[in-house]
């Protein structure tokens, strides 16, 4: 590349990041008309969204100097917005949590970053979504620096024709190999597939496939449980495509989905034993509300049911 063409490129992306920032008001001395500024913001989103972080977590995670952290959560302490506890593991540490004060306190924000966005989203229709998606997904991987992230460029899109059998096939596979269960759950996916095509509405519920070089790796859908309950089903990601946030991505769309179509909760059902798909319900604030045992697939399980308020 000419010096000429890096320096229109770096104008290009100077230009996007004026036109963005402007566009979301974080150029305000308070974001969303709030007293917090924008990093503040960002602490809270932290601290909101993962109980336990340490200070020291917070400086490396954001690339935020240790002092201008420190004011800034002895502020919020002062404000009793955060509390501290001992690391049990480490007692020269300790580990934060927002107070009720606190939750309080960001809530607003939160309701108005989303409701922003979601200015922004809603006159592109749902074409004009999935091409900005695709490019911010794109976007984001390259600018982590990262080259496996960066070459794990996925994009997802609406289910069409033929991906149902690939659901199917997929999830009796893949769960056969990973946990040994047998061709009931093969079934019981076969059983769930049929039912979201033979009632499907499309005014109240989607299916999205992801997609890295033509190549499907992933799924996800939401279907209606009541008029104000939405429900989550087959999440998959393909072992080759994790570690790169696949599956966050996936439950945040049907999420979003819900939100727009004006369901209030989203619940879903899985296994005590699947770690890597508790772990992104935890760490996407579901709750863990009810878990039965039950023998299905072949294997004694721990059956659970989680939720969250939307």
């Amino acid at each position: 590349m000419t010096n000429a063409a890096f320096d229109q490129d770096v104008a290009a992306l100077r230009r996007f990041n004026r036109l963005y920032t402007q566009r979301i008001g974080v150029l305000k001395p308070g974001l969303h008309d709030s007293r917090f500024s924008l990093t503040e913001a960002r602490l809270l989103y932290e601290l909101a969204n993962r109980d336990g972080l340490s200070a020291g977590q917070l400086c490396q995670e954001l690339g935020l100097d240790a002092g201008y952290v420190s004011r800034m959560l002895r502020g919020f302490e002062r404000d009793g917005l955060l509390k501290r506890r001992a690391d049990a593991s480490d007692k020269r540490r300790s580990l934060l949590t927002l107070t009720a004060a606190g939750r309080k306190a960001y809530a607003p924000l939160d309701a108005a970053s989303r409701n922003e966005i979601g200015a922004l989203l809603k006159p592109l229709g749902e074409a004009g979504r999935e091409r900005l998606m695709q490019a911010v997904h794109g976007m984001e991987n390259l600018l982590r620096l990262d080259p496996a992230a960066a070459a794990t460029a996925i994009s997802l899109r609406p289910h069409r024709p033929g991906d149902i059998g690939w659901v199917i096939s997929r999830h009796g596979a893949v769960y056969a190999e990973e946990f040994g269960w047998d061709i009931s759950f093969e079934a019981l996916v076969a059983e769930i597939g049929a039912g979201f095509l033979k009632n499907f509405d499309p005014e109240r519920e989607a299916g999205w496939i992801a997609e890295k070089d033509g190549e499907r790796v992933g799924s996800v859908f939401v279907v209606q449980q009541s008029r104000t309950v939405a429900k989550l089903r087959l999440l998959l990601v393909e072992p080759a495509a994790r570690g790169h946030g696949l599956g966050h991505r996936l439950v945040a769309t049907c999420e979003a989905f819900a939100r727009e179509k004006g369901y209030r909760k989203m619940v879903l059902w899985t296994n005590a034993n699947l770690l890597d798909a508790r772990r992104i319900y935890q760490r996407g604030g579901y709750s863990l509300v009810k878990s039965e045992p039950h023998h299905s697939f072949g294997h004694d399980l721990i059956g659970e049911y989680w939720e969250k308020k939307l």
